[in-house]
């Protein structure tokens, strides 16, 4: 059996069967970590599919000028 006697191999098996076997504790928790990690995976795709569609809003000089006027006619005309 290659390098390893067969205690290694048992040893493997044992821990293999009590990580992922049956219906233990420690399986249901190795099992929800999966599907974790596949929401995950799921969540940045889409994330970088909504990122490369959507426009970045520029702020112009223009703008903030035309914000600065626009307040100081507002409190012209309070006053």
């Amino acid at each position: 059996m290659g390098a390893f006697s067969i205690w290694h191999w048992l040893i493997v098996l044992v821990v293999v069967l009590v990580l992922f076997g049956g219906k233990g504790k420690i399986s249901s928790l190795m099992g929800d970590f999966g599907k974790g990690l596949k929401s995950f995976k799921k969540g940045m795709k889409e994330d970088e599919a909504t990122a490369d569609t959507s426009d970045p809003k520029s702020i112009d000089s223009d703008s903030s000028a035309t914000v600065k006027s626009s307040a100081v006619k507002d409190e012209a005309e309070k006053s």
